[in-house]
Parts: C-alpha cells; sequence; structure tokens
C-alpha cells in the first residue's frame, strides 16, 4: 500500500492521479464541468455533477494504473475554495447550484458590511477582506433568496460546506459532515486566532452556526476506511484548498518561500511559518496548513482570471481552437504593439479588491491583430501576478529570491519566461507539474506512514526548468506603468446599487 489517489476538484474539471511513493504520477483521469451563468457576474455549478465526475475519475484512474482498492494506502482530497454549498441532511440533494468563487452576486451585501465599520473586525479576525469570493456572503444569499431556506437552517435541517466537505459527505453517505482548516479560514467565518468558527461573525452574517461542519486538520484521519465510491473503501487521510495543497506540494516549507498557480484564476502563496503575518497591502492572511499541533500561515494574493483569458480568446471570440494555441499566436508578434488587456470579468482580486471593475482593452489602433490580442491576454496574466507579488515583498520586508510555479498555464514557455522578465526573479517549473494534487497527496501519505516526515517531501522536490530574466529593468518597469494606466480605466466600472 505504498500509493496515494489525490482528487483535484477545480473549478473546470474533476481530477485523480494516483501517485507513488516516489511522488511519481502513475495515472490521471479527468472530466471537464459545465459551469451555469444565471446573469452577469453570476458563476454556478451543479453539486450533483461535481460529485458524480468526482468519484467517477477516482475509480478510473486507479484502474487506469493497473491498482485495486487494496494498493492505496490513503485518500487526499484537494478542492476549488470558497465555492458554495448547502444541501438538505436527510436528503442530501442540493437546495440550491453550487455558487462559484467567481460569483460576484454577493457585491452589494460586502459594501453594506463595509459601509458599517466591519471591515477592521473581519480582518482582524479571519485575515481576509470583505469580498464576495469568500463563502460566507454566498451562503447568506442562500438563505436570503432560497424559499424556505433560512427556516429549515434554524431548525437545523442543513448543511453548509465548501467543496471539501460535500465531498466528504458523499463519500461516507451522509455520516459525517466535516471540512479541513485551510478551507474554513476561506469563509469569513472563521477565527484565525482561537481555530473555531467565531459567533460573533456567525451573528453579523445572520448564519445558523447548525449549518456549519466539524473543522479538523489537514493531515490526519478523516474518513476511516468503509467510504468511497463504486468500491474504493479506503480512508481519506488528506485535506486542503486548493492553493494551499500547491504550497505543500511545491515543497515550499521554509517561511519566504512563494509558488504561484496558473489555471483559471492565478493564486500567489507565501508561507509565513508560525506567524500570521498581517497584510498593509490588502493580501489576504491565510492558515498554510496545519498537521497535528502544528499550525503553518501564509499570505496569499488570489487573480480571479488567468487561464480564464485565454478561455474567452477561444470560446467567446474564436480567435483560437484550443488553448494551447494561444502561445503560438502570441509568439507570432514582437510584443503586444501598445495593448493591454485587463481581464475583469469578474472583478479584481488582491490587491485591488474591485468587485464592480470590468474587463478593458486598451491602445487598440488600425494595427491591432489578433496576434497581439493574444500576447496582450498572456501579459495580462503575469501583470496581474507583478502586482500580487511586489505587494507581497512590502508585507514581508523581503526580496523575492525565486518564484516556483504550476498550474496547465506553466506549459506555456512565453508566458513564464515574460513572468521572469517582468519581475527580475527566476522562475522554477517543477518536474512534476500536478502540485496541487501532489500535495494533497503528500498530506495524506504523512498520516498514513508512506512518507514519514517533510524531510522525504522536501527532497522529491525537482526544477524541470529554470526561466532567467532577460529583460532589462527599466523596461519591465515601463511596461508595468503602462498595465497601471490600463487597470485604472476598468476599475469601478459597473455602478454599486444605491
Amino acid at each position: 500500500m505504498s500509493h496515494i489517489l489525490a482528487l483535484d476538484q477545480g473549478t473546470t474539471s474533476s481530477r485523480a492521479i494516483v501517485f507513488d511513493a516516489a511522488g511519481t504520477v502513475r495515472a490521471v483521469a479527468q472530466r471537464e464541468l459545465t459551469p451555469v451563468f444565471p446573469r452577469p457576474g453570476w458563476v454556478e455549478q451543479d453539486p450533483r455533477e461535481i460529485w458524480e465526475s468526482q468519484s467517477a475519475v477516482a475509480v478510473e484512474a486507479v484502474r487506469r494504473a493497473g491498482l485495486s482498492a487494496g494498493d492505496i494506502a490513503a485518500i487526499g482530497i484537494a478542492n476549488q475554495r470558497e465555492t458554495t454549498i448547502v444541501w438538505d441532511r436527510a436528503t442530501g440533494r442540493p437546495l440550491y447550484n453550487a455558487i462559484v468563487w467567481q460569483d460576484r452576486r454577493t457585491a452589494d451585501l460586502c459594501a453594506d458590511l463595509a459601509r458599517r465599520g466591519l471591515a477592521d473586525r473581519f480582518r482582524d479576525q479571519t485575515g481576509l477582506v470583505i469580498d464576495p469570493y469568500f463563502a460566507g456572503t454566498k451562503l447568506r444569499w442562500i438563505l436570503d433568496h432560497v424559499p424556505g431556506a433560512r427556516d429549515q437552517a434554524e431548525r437545523g435541517q442543513l448543511a453548509f460546506g465548501t467543496v471539501d466537505a460535500w465531498l466528504i459527505w458523499n463519500f461516507t453517505g451522509g455520516a459525517r459532515h466535516l471540512t479541513d482548516c485551510t478551507n474554513a479560514s476561506r469563509t469569513l467565518l472563521y477565527d484565525l486566532h482561537t481555530g473555531d468558527w467565531d459567533d460573533g461573525l456567525l451573528e453579523l452574517l445572520a448564519i445558523p452556526r447548525a449549518l456549519l461542519p466539524e473543522v479538523r486538520g489537514c493531515s490526519e484521519v478523516l474518513v476511516e476506511a468503509g467510504a468511497g465510491p463504486a468500491g474504493l473503501k479506503m480512508p481519506v487521510t488528506g485535506m486542503a484548498g486548493d492553493q494551499h495543497a500547491a504550497l505543500f506540494g511545491q515543497a515550499c516549507l521554509t517561511p519566504g518561500m512563494v509558488k504561484n498557480t496558473y489555471g483559471t484564476g492565478c493564486f500567489m502563496v507565501m508561507n509565513t511559518g508560525t506567524e500570521a503575518l498581517v497584510s498593509g497591502n490588502r493580501l489576504l492572511t491565510t492558515l498554510a496548513w496545519r498537521i497535528g499541533a502544528d499550525t503553518r500561515y501564509a499570505l496569499e494574493g488570489s487573480v480571479f482570471n488567468a487561464g480564464a483569458v485565454v478561455q474567452w480568446l477561444r470560446d467567446g471570440l474564436g480567435l483560437i481552437e484550443r488553448s494551447a494555441d494561444v502561445e503560438a499566436l502570441a509568439a507570432s508578434v514582437p510584443d503586444a504593439g501598445g495593448v493591454y488587456l485587463v481581464p475583469a470579468f469578474s472583478g479584481l482580486g488582491a490587491p485591488h479588491w474591485d468587485p464592480y471593475a470590468r474587463g478593458a482593452v486598451v491602445g487598440i489602433t488600425r494595427g491591432t491583430s489578433a496576434a497581439h490580442l493574444a500576447r496582450a491576454a498572456l501579459e495580462s496574466i503575469v501583470f496581474q501576478s507583478a502586482d500580487v507579488l511586489h505587494a507581497m515583498e512590502a508585507d514581508a520586508g523581503t526580496r523575492l529570491a525565486q518564484l516556483r510555479v504550476d498550474g496547465g498555464a506553466t506549459a506555456n514557455d512565453l508566458l513564464m519566461q515574460f513572468q521572469a522578465d517582468l519581475l527580475g526573479v527566476p522562475v522554477v517549473r517543477p518536474r512534476v507539474a500536478e502540485t496541487t494534487a501532489l500535495g494533497a497527496a503528500y498530506l495524506a501519505g504523512l498520516a498514513a506512514g508512506v512518507w514519514k516526515d517533510t524531510g522525504e517531501i522536501e527532497a522529491q522536490w525537482q526544477a524541470q526548468r529554470v526561466f532567467e530574466p532577460a529583460m532589462s529593468r527599466d523596461e519591465a518597469a515601463a511596461r508595468h506603468a503602462g498595465w497601471r494606466r490600463a487597470l485604472e480605466r476598468a476599475k469601478g466600472w459597473e455602478t454599486p446599487a444605491p
């Protein structure tokens, strides 16, 4: 039993990966998910599709690896965070679609909380800013807008969870309602300092405590053997939100180390060790992980639209047939021709936190081509990440030595080189690109005895390629200044409700 099954439940797909004790991928299975966009700024998913796709790929990955359940020591789970699901405790039926982390429907509620002078209260207790990104206001919306939801919740008939809790509930046939501390820390309801749900925050958001799951650590026996889909009866011993899992999978185990994940969004996370560092630059203070009594913290900056801008070029504009085609199209021109694309499709995340921003393209001339737009789209991912990193360096009072990167877009060499050029530091792509799933596997494997300690995990990490900066600092500064000018034109585009 030297293999781990990692479940990586993401925004655009459900994946399952089997790793061996060397941290090597043995098999992968994946199914895409169908997003729902009921109104501008609203993003939903079918919770049943999330569960059915994830359970199906779990079985498929084990089969593809040529293994049986008896060969798997444990399951580790990493999941899209903040996505909010409420279901009936008796039937397991979702009360409403999952409201995805990108959804902005609670912008006016968040603005009202801020007007009431509550920003410092939430930041001090949760480490978060008041923003529609987080699960708490999404949960409040469901209670306020789904007929009968609040009455049912107050009678203890409903359960709330982020995607991890929803998966565990279904794994156990409704026997266990639990989450881990990293996912709990993304709800606006969890006090970082006490390590528990906070009754005062629940009261401010009018959320009954009976809805909430039990909070557990990231590497321990969460579900005993005997649960699991389609005969995969094995324990779940590791669980973390996807970005926390990626930090662990990148072996960023020393304070000051930083990783950036390039997926639907971009998520940059710095390990700050045992200190919950308070950001002065509108970044998030969050749990990195908790293993036994050892709690580690992190600074995080979230970019809402990264890979999503490439999907827009493909699906919305039809400029490319496959997402992978964007690199060749962008590389066909030497630069973006003065064009800047601000992909604020669902507002701006860190460090701007503007739910009313919307996408903008500036600098267009008669000579602007599809290739220039493609290049501007890739560069927008880099510019947004640079904004986050500069804020992170200011908070930590240190200069980054290197940036470890992961996620599907890191296969794009043009993107990675521009990231190194703009930041002026080496960008390091790991040998194992599946770092989110690998982190979940490591957390599970530590509890299951596959790895004895984090030293073994650190020794397994290897670089696949290092991108060294080649752009002059003057040119990088000028390019970033142009981005900031474009950014100002996208901010505050939507009008808040009176």
